[in-house]
């Protein structure tokens, strides 16, 4: 397993190294002595699977505010995914910024994405399925959502016209979001 920081602070591009074979592979996809010898969080509460049908789906960006914000292992076993992250950590020096990492179940990769930043991903092909944990369990009330499309935070996408839910197409922008004191303090 290669853990590569990327230029977010606290986010990791995790790459998979598969034994071969000619029954086919193994692979481990957590270590937990790995993690803390990169000084990742490890305490895993829940692990949480979706399934999108159609290319293009478009999930997020979402977080929890604290006490119940998360740090999210994401990994892609079906399909593949445009995995992006928005720094909302108040006194961050990337605040607002964003990044993303294309993750596939054939690339065999996954993010570390950490407290305090919006998540979201676009699904890359149809029959798309995303496995991840987090640190924290779901708290609705403190589940919050920014605008995928928010012009201030010009996410490149890829894709003009998602399948986006009705819950995701009304999120407040992200300027919103800073004028509800919401920024996250970590």
């Amino acid at each position: 397993m290669q853990i590569e920081a990327l230029k977010l602070k606290g986010t990791y591009h995790i790459h998979f190294e598969p034994r071969e074979d000619e029954r086919g592979h193994f692979m481990r996809i957590y270590d937990q002595q790995t993690f803390e010898q990169h000084g990742l969080q490890v305490n895993w509460l829940q692990e949480n699977h979706v399934y999108s049908a159609k290319k293009n789906t478009l999930r997020g960006l979402h977080m929890q505010v604290p006490p119940y914000a998360e740090t999210k292992l994401l990994r892609c076993v079906s399909g593949a995914v445009l995995d992006v992250f928005v720094d909302l950590r108040e006194n961050s020096p990337t605040f607002g910024q964003w990044d993303s990492v294309r993750i596939s179940a054939k690339e065999q990769n996954m993010v570390y994405v950490p407290k305090g930043f919006a998540h979201g991903y676009l699904c890359l092909t149809d029959n798309t399925e995303v496995s991840y944990r987090v640190d924290s369990v779901y708290h609705p009330q403190s589940e919050r959502a920014i605008r995928w499309d928010d012009p201030q935070l010009s996410i490149e996408w890829g894709v003009d016209e998602p399948i986006v839910s009705e819950k995701d197409q009304n999120a407040p922008s992200f300027q919103d979001f800073i004028d509800s004191s919401q920024t996250i303090k970590i």
